[in-house]
């Protein structure tokens, strides 16, 4: 399944909730968030709220699909001709050294919600398809450079399952630490790996 495959069409009402949510659950948090103080951020009723959601696990699950397209957006990973160059840009997007606010504020959201994944099979089955499409991307750009000889014969599956995990280990650790080094020695290391493990060498 495509990124674009995986996009909801939204009505100008459910994004105005969505927003709504958003602004609401980085103000309150996820425990402090209710259909109440939602409906406060959007300016109406809560029946306007549940006219579209019957309850506020629904609301959410809408909301974490909604958040997650927005997330996939901020890494859309154009593709060129080289692969090297093509990796090293999905890793950037990924990592950005310096976040402007959105992407900030979005993965303060994403964090957020991918904490109650222990416990919430939904959730966990949304953020099971991301990580899903990220490797996916990834493995791509990987098996296009093997093929074209840019990378050595190496496992598409093992090496993008490694990027994934530092990269979403550097971004928990941004996020929810103070230490904002974290995303830059993620990024060198993986320039590393690429360069010296998975580059071809003559």
């Amino acid at each position: 399944m495509t990124t674009d495959q995986r996009k909801e069409s939204w009505s100008t009402a459910e994004e105005e909730i969505m927003q709504a949510t958003y602004r609401a659950l980085l103000e309150y948090g996820y425990a402090g968030l209710s259909i109440s103080r939602i409906a406060d951020e959007l300016g109406k009723s809560k029946a306007a709220i549940y006219h579209h959601y019957d309850t506020k696990d629904d609301l959410m699950i809408t909301f974490l699909k909604f958040t997650v397209d927005r997330f996939e957006e901020t890494i859309d990973t154009e593709t060129g001709d080289e692969p090297v160059e093509d990796l090293k840009h999905a890793i950037e997007e990924l990592l950005p050294l310096q976040r402007d606010e959105e992407q900030r504020r979005l993965q303060m959201v994403l964090v957020s919600l991918r904490s109650q994944a222990v416990t919430n099979e939904t959730f966990r089955e949304q953020f099971t398809q991301i990580d899903k499409q990220l490797a996916a991307t990834i493995r791509s750009i990987v098996d296009r450079g093997i093929d074209e000889g840019t990378f050595r014969d190496i496992d598409s599956s093992r090496v993008a399952e490694h990027i994934l995990a530092t990269v979403n280990g550097a971004m928990y650790g941004r996020t929810t630490t103070d230490r904002h080094n974290t995303a830059a020695a993620a990024r060198v290391s993986l320039v590393s790996y690429i360069d010296t493990e998975l580059k071809r060498h003559s």
